[in-house]
């Protein structure tokens, strides 16, 4: 399906050398592979007595708990649709604290669970609202702030509940423009992120009590935010309340980790890297200092700061040769569960205890995966058509040469997001079904500053979509891909990707699979949620003053290059990407009169959570892929 009369692109080439094993490789079930791991996400109650996890009940992912150094795990959660996927300790331990939606829907409920009584709550049962937990607090063990647009579905509040009464009291009503918030030590919030009509925002500070009027304490220009689509980089007040602890690119191409004196407004510089983002931080219970600064570089790098987080670090990380990517501790920090991420294994957990320098293993997460030869995965560098430089990953089966082989472009989403080193499903999925899986941050990712992100502002469906292009073009040209089957697939915007790939490079691809993606930017900036700040998407994807743009950039309107099958698969509680992106598409499809597989799920959202409908797509794309790429 490929072209070779196009123009053709000059690469610059780093590869990590790549083996093959000559022997036949099994067939791994899809239900090992998607269905639900085994255990998952521990976490230590507040006193170190006992620990809770994610395990199936009946199908589902419920939370257990058992106590260290027992059996005697018991369910204490009784879903029967979703699984839970988030929960926490309550400050006091009695209580367990968990957030579902309705389908997928998003409006997230707060429920506790009394571990003595089994009574379960919904803390916050409004229907339409979306709440989220903002902090817990030891000093007050009864309580939690929250977020909640109860009173305006545009704008979030901040409310203490107490999880022991269920009582609701209003703490700050947001102004209208605040789309974060921080609270100290003492449980008084006082620093907020508040958008402005610019795309810009404003650190907002209080130096003493509630009422205390809010005051601008740091200006940050678009591409600085503190608040974006990924993530938060307002991370938490120092011990005395003098100094807040931030990761933002402000004064940096890369999100640094800095302390910012509320008094002076100067900033101190803790973490940074010159390519990578800083993406996480553990801080020391007692001190409130940074224990450990983790970078995603092309694999996940921890640096420990201070005597005893160095001596935890070096001790942590020669228990496995896999990534350090988990920490949860007990109050008095005396007990640590840490977890490691492979590319060709389930995710392992250990029970480390600091004061011994004695670690125990708890589980693998899928003990049936590992029993399985997995594929591993290569980061990769190339250059593009302008002279970037673009990082990724190559994951390729064991049983074959790398040479001329079918070749999944695996495109993240986000797009404000990028693809990591690890275990990754779909990956090993492709890897085993015999295709190879290529992976690219291109420009518009998140994970390598500012100027790489803000490579992407106004290039959806442009020089975004030209670095997947000279992705494939560098599969072909090191020998790897076979020019005609070249398969592009994603979710949400790899699903646009895939689209795009379809409208826009028709000849390059031989299939298709959009998971969740926008056919029109025009209409999902329309339908966004009511609590999305639209400016900054806009300003990412292109301004509604210009119709005319978004339509060029959609492949909805470009339905007649299509010359290739199609698979596209919709949640219809789906709030990020409307159902109707995907019926508008399919509607044109079927006027057409252009091969495609539409799959709807009633029961999901922005992706597939339910096991069930996890088989029944994955078969449908295994299908789809075999029938176009053989």
């Amino acid at each position: 399906m490929y072209k070779h009369a196009m123009q053709k692109i000059l690469l610059g080439i780093t590869l990590t050398t790549l083996s093959y094993i000559s022997s036949s490789v099994p067939t791994i079930p899809l239900s090992v592979i998607f269905g639900n791991p085994e255990k998952t996400l521990p976490a230590i109650s507040p006193d170190g007595k006992q620990l809770a996890y994610c395990a199936p009940h009946n199908g589902v992912l419920n939370i257990w708990v058992k106590t260290l150094g027992t059996d005697d795990a018991r369910v204490v959660t009784h879903e029967a649709h979703h699984g839970i996927l988030a929960y926490t300790w309550s400050s006091q331990g009695p209580q367990l604290l968990y957030k579902q939606d309705n389908n997928g829907d998003e409006n997230f409920h707060i429920f506790s669970v009394d571990l003595e009584t089994g009574a379960i709550k919904d803390l916050t049962p409004f229907a339409g609202v979306k709440v989220e937990i903002l902090t817990l607090n030891k000093k007050f063990p009864d309580e939690a702030l929250i977020l909640m647009n109860k009173r305006d579905p545009r704008l979030f509040d901040v409310y203490k509940l107490n999880y022991v009464t269920g009582d609701l009291l209003l703490v700050e009503e947001n102004p209208g423009t605040i789309i974060w918030w921080l609270a100290d030590g003492n449980f008084t919030v006082r620093a907020a992120i508040a958008n402005n009509p610019d795309v810009s925002q404003t650190l907002l500070v209080k130096h003493g009590g509630k009422d205390e009027p809010w005051q601008p304490a740091l200006e940050l220009e678009f591409e600085d935010t503190l608040k974006d689509e990924l993530y938060c980089g307002l991370l938490a007040f120092s011990k005395d309340g003098k100094d807040l602890f931030i990761n933002s690119s402000f004064g940096h191409n890369t999100r640094s980790l800095s302390r910012f004196n509320l008094e002076t407004h100067r900033s101190t510089l803790i973490a940074t890297d010159d390519i990578y983002d800083c993406t996480s931080v553990i801080f020391n219970d007692d001190t409130g200092e940074p224990d450990i600064v983790f970078c995603q570089k092309e694999r996940l790098y921890g640096t420990a700061y201070g005597h005893q987080a160095t001596k935890d670090l070096t001790f942590i990380k020669n228990l496995s040769t896999g990534d350090l990517n988990y920490i949860k501790k007990s109050d008095d920090g005396s007990l640590w569960v840490v977890g490691f991420l492979y590319d060709n294994k389930s995710q392992d957990y250990y029970l480390y205890r600091p004061n011994q320098q004695k670690a125990e293993f708890l589980w693998s997460s899928r003990p049936e995966l590992d029993t399985y030869q997995l594929a591993t995965t290569q980061p990769i560098s190339l250059q593009s058509r302008d002279g970037l430089t673009l990082h990724g990953y190559l994951t390729c089966p064991l049983d074959k040469e790398l040479k001329n082989m079918p070749v999944v472009l695996l495109v993240h989403g986000g797009p404000f997001s990028r693809d990591k080193w690890g275990f990754a499903p779909e990956v090993q999925w492709l890897a085993n079904r015999g295709y190879a899986c290529l992976q690219i941050n291109f420009r518009g990712s998140a994970g390598y500053g500012k100027k790489f992100l803000a490579g992407g502002n106004g290039e959806y469906a442009g020089k975004m979509h030209d670095d997947l292009i000279d992705a494939v073009q560098w599969a072909i040209n090191t020998g790897i891909a076979d020019p005609e089957r070249i398969a592009i697939y994603g979710g949400s915007y790899g699903g646009y990707a895939a689209l795009v790939g379809a409208t826009f490079t028709p000849d390059v691809f031989c299939c298709a699979v959009d998971i969740v993606g926008p056919s029109s930017l025009l209409t999902t900036i329309q339908t966004m949620p009511p609590y999305w700040a639209r400016a900054p998407w806009e300003k990412r994807m292109g301004s509604l003053t210009d119709i005319e743009f978004l339509k060029s950039r959609s492949p909805l309107y470009k339905i007649d290059n299509i010359k290739i099958p199609l698979m596209i698969a919709q949640g219809a509680h789906d709030v990020r990407v409307r159902q109707s992106e995907s019926e508008q598409i399919v509607a044109a499809l079927q006027k057409k009169g252009i091969p495609h597989e539409y799959l709807l799920f009633k029961d999901e959202g922005h992706g597939f959570k339910r096991p069930e409908n996890r088989m029944i797509f994955y078969e449908a794309a295994e299908k789809f892929l075999e029938k176009n790429m053989r």
